[in-house]
């Protein structure tokens, strides 16, 4: 048997934050592709279910055109179950909307609902469960899982170690308190990286990650995870398949030593064909290090130079302007007495004396110290 586990799709996300108009619905418009296309990629490889452990939606209501996109993709795959387990973006404006729930959509509520497979004799068992403010503090203890059976448990939220003290919180999910309850894999949605750990000696607990990265803190590979069950010799094998399009990056560029601004531009591009960055991604330039004063960067001006190359460019400037702390020894105004009284420090390293130097020296310039 194979399945695909697969969270935080977020379809409708605004995607406002750094896009403009134009891309900004395309990218929403890819994210939705990269939906249809894992489902077609799961009929293509013979997949029986899709766990989307939480967040298929990112608002509360659905647009007309993604809703509908998404049920022909489920009625259109009738040889596909679709366990849907709402996260804490998703809301039942989707499911309203439906004058009949597809044969092969499998949903969960705020109690344990489980689904059962039969293969080869053995009995493969999908549970999972809604957490809310009205479950969250009876809901693992009411865990209960034959463990002769495979058991996939679906859940969403944020893993911790333990349970809190002062109660239990819904978005939190206490790994100690699902350990030794007969889990081979627990389905888990929220954090957008992937992760993978060891639950307890028998199973693991897994979060897939978002499908496509939407912003800067979203970095990396995005895909979805493969699971292979030998029902027989009670086997799983998992495996992570990266599927996103684009891929989001953030690069830290040095600019120490340019003397111009298309040193500037040729020292972003090296360091961006190093880390491989390619055509089709986003991707987030922090330049950093010391230029001498008369060097400015326009940070418009180098990413519309660089957007040329790539589908988005951000650029941040961090850069400081250098300063000769020397040239202030013998300074009679007050810089001069600044330095001095930093320099005769002996509690300092060199290191931090050098950054309350140049931040002051800033601050009684009238610059700002970025």
């Amino acid at each position: 048997m194979k399945l695909i586990h697969c969270a935080d799709i977020h379809l409708n996300s605004s995607l406002s934050t750094h896009l403009d108009g134009e891309k900004r619905k395309q990218r929403r418009t890819e994210i939705l592709h990269t939906f249809l296309r894992m489902v077609d990629y799961a009929e293509e490889q013979s997949v029986d279910g899709i766990l989307i452990a939480g967040d298929l939606f990112d608002t509360k209501k659905v647009d007309r055109s993604t809703g509908n996109a998404v049920i022909s993709a489920i009625t259109g795959h009738p040889g596909i179950l679709f366990f849907y387990l709402r996260g804490n973006h998703d809301a039942d404006g989707f499911l309203q909307s439906l004058d009949k729930i597809p044969d092969n959509l499998k949903l969960f509520g705020d109690t344990w609902r489980s689904y059962a497979w039969e293969e080869d004799g053995e009995t493969i068992v999908i549970t999972g469960a809604e957490s809310s403010a009205r479950n969250a503090q009876t809901l693992y203890t009411s865990l209960r899982l034959d463990p002769k059976h495979i058991n996939l448990v679906m859940l969403h939220g944020q893993e911790t170690p333990y349970a809190s003290s002062t109660g239990q919180d819904a978005e939190q999910i206490p790994l100690a308190m699902l350990q030794n309850k007969g889990i081979d894999y627990l389905a888990l949605g929220h954090i957008h990286t992937y992760k993978r750990g060891q639950l307890d000696a028998r199973g693991i607990y897994v979060y897939p990650g978002c499908l496509e990265g939407r912003g800067f803190d979203e970095c990396g590979v995005h895909g979805f995870c493969l699971l292979d069950i030998d029902a027989t010799h009670h086997k799983l094998q998992d495996t992570f398949v990266p599927f996103a399009s684009r891929r989001l990056w953030e690069a830290s560029v040095d600019v120490s030593g340019c003397a111009a601004g298309k040193d500037v531009l040729d020292a972003v591009r090296e360091t961006l064909q190093e880390m491989q960055v390619q055509s089709e991604d986003l991707v987030k330039v922090c330049l950093t290090g010391s230029l001498p004063a008369g060097v400015e960067v326009d940070a418009e001006l180098l990413a519309m130079q660089l957007s040329q190359s790539f589908f988005y460019v951000k650029v941040v400037i961090r850069i400081v302007p250098e300063i000769d702390y020397a040239s202030y020894s013998y300074d009679t105004s007050l810089k001069g007495e600044f330095v001095r009284l930093v320099q005769a420090q002996t509690g300092l390293s060199e290191e931090e004396k050098a950054k309350i130097i140049r931040t002051g020296i800033l601050a009684l310039t009238g610059e700002a110290f970025v």
